[in-house]
């Protein structure tokens, strides 16, 4: 059975292959070539008098000594406290039975820790690199799986491949630093003093965490985090994909890391029996005994929800410049819930609202000048988001959509079978003038296409512009409840 690794801030067994030494046994002793002045010092006195570090039996600590990575190996099993007495062979070319670091290299290889080069060698004999040592140390201590972009790792040598994304957790964990400035050096050796800066550095950094297994969270197998429903304010989400290891799939987790009191909100998707599950949970973060603790509570709640109304004329290019001076809020069925909406300029040209009930309202909108105009809303649950999915539309049951006077287009042709249902569709004669009329009967599109296609340009900037072909006009109709919109927007050929 697989045990399962705890990585925690309590004492690790860290033993150096050699059995210690009376000298470094005790505290009060030190070890030759360790003074003070060193920078990995303080690590190995501290691991030394926890009984987790040993020495030479010569006294001596020999810092500058390379690990090797069957070393390694033994090193970590001890220190995560692996089970090594019954193991899987996880049969390495180079690592038969009688090996003395057998069974640590397949405790750490069944578990997922460790694994070997490409040829099916593992190199118990080869000293440990300076990447090397970083994914170790990330799997066996169970570090935060950060994710990178570029720009947020200054090591010129360091590529999203092979171990970079564990160097830059212990990087963006303060762990460890590079050989120079823009420089960390992967291929380098580890030395035994290195080592132990590294692995105490390492204690003294993981943050606290909650982590949860699939199976924790009733799944199978988990998809993703929904972003939309974090707030990194006060928590960090993580998402940690399994591995197909000797003992089967490692299984998924996710790692939560609180940051600041207060409640957020986490949306989960994953698989249960082959069939796709969102879960919404809160988040609530709460300082108990100095510390701050993390619990999840599950809920089916929507979060209000910001509904935008746009301020445009028949088009989108024609926002309304009188300033709004009220909005006003009812259900569809005409239950008054606000004679003056709480609301704020945003986006281009836009006011925005908060739903906080699932439904259907009218939102009418009053402008400085006289001007009113009425918007549709659609609040419903959303299965994959902790917010409602917003739909808004504005009553306009009819408009006008002119075409360039010079642009030759020929006949126009409805190819929209009883596209009366729909909307009434004419052309002004003699003119590239098109009006659209909503008929109540039903919503959806109807496809307009010119007897001839015609081209022009669309400038983004004094040298670039962007050629479009026109094959047409789409009438669309929509409606949320009693209020019904019709636009006309252009049919391009594809790819343009």
């Amino acid at each position: 059975m697989k045990k399962k690794i705890l990585a925690a801030f309590g004492a690790l067994i860290f033993a150096c292959i050699l059995p210690l030494t009376e000298a470094s046994a005790a505290s009060t002793k030190q070890f030759s070539y360790v003074p003070a002045s060193k920078y990995f010092a303080e690590a190995v006195y501290d691991l030394a008098e926890r009984n987790i570090l040993g020495g030479y039996p010569d006294g001596t600590f020999k810092p500058g000594n390379s690990i090797t990575r069957g070393q390694a190996a033994a090193i970590i099993a001890k220190m995560v406290k692996l089970d090594t007495t019954n193991v899987k062979n996880p049969k390495f070319k180079d690592v038969s039975t009688a090996n003395g670091y057998y069974k640590a290299i397949a405790a750490l290889a069944e578990n997922g820790i460790i694994s070997g080069y490409g040829d099916g060698r593992y190199g118990p004999n080869d000293p440990i690199k300076r990447g090397q040592m970083a994914s170790i140390l990330v799997k066996a201590f169970d570090l935060p799986r950060y994710n990178y972009n570029s720009g947020e790792i200054p090591f010129k040598d360091v590529n999203y491949s092979s171990h970079g994304l564990n160097i830059f957790i212990i990087y963006k964990l303060g762990i460890t630093s590079g050989t120079t400035p823009d420089t960390f050096s992967p291929n380098a050796f580890i030395t035994r003093g290195q080592a132990a800066k590294m692995l105490k550095a390492t204690e003294d950094s993981k943050p606290k965490m909650v982590t949860l297994e699939a199976n924790e969270l009733g799944f199978d197998q988990i998809r993703r985090i929904e972003a939309d429903a974090i707030d990194s304010d006060f928590f960090e989400g993580l998402l940690v994909q399994g591995k197909y290891l000797p003992t089967g799939y490692s299984g998924d987790q996710i790692q939560l890391i609180p940051l600041k009191e207060g409640t957020s909100t986490l949306v989960v998707s994953g698989v249960k029996d082959g069939s796709e599950l969102y879960k919404k949970y809160y988040i609530h973060m709460k300082k108990e005994n100095g510390e701050l603790e993390l619990s999840l509570e599950q809920t089916e709640d929507s979060l209000p929800t910001v509904a935008t109304l746009w301020f445009y004329e028949n088009s989108m290019t024609e926002p309304i410049s009188e300033p709004v001076q009220n909005i006003s809020l009812e259900t569809m069925d005409g239950e008054k819930l606000s004679d003056s909406v709480e609301f704020e300029q945003c986006a281009t040209k836009g006011g925005c609202i908060v739903i906080d009930k699932p439904g259907q309202y009218i939102a009418t909108v009053r402008f400085a000048g006289g001007k009113v105009v009425r918007y549709g809303i659609d609040a419903k649950p959303n299965k994959s988001s902790i917010y409602y999915d917003i739909q808004t539309i504005k009553e306009q049951r009819e408009t006008v959509f002119e075409l360039d006077k010079n642009f030759d287009i020929g006949k126009h042709i409805i190819r929209t079978k009883d596209a009366e249902q729909i909307a009434t569709v004419t052309r002004d004669p003699g003119t590239n003038v098109f009006r659209a009329k909503a008929t109540g009967e039903k919503r959806g599109y109807i496809s307009v296409d010119f007897e001839k296609t015609v081209t022009d340009r669309e400038f983004f900037s004094e040298n670039e512009c962007f050629m479009n072909v026109w094959l047409g006009i789409t009438v669309n109709v929509g409606q949320i409840g009693s209020i019904v919109n019709v636009t006309i927007n252009r049919n391009l050929m594809p790819d343009h």
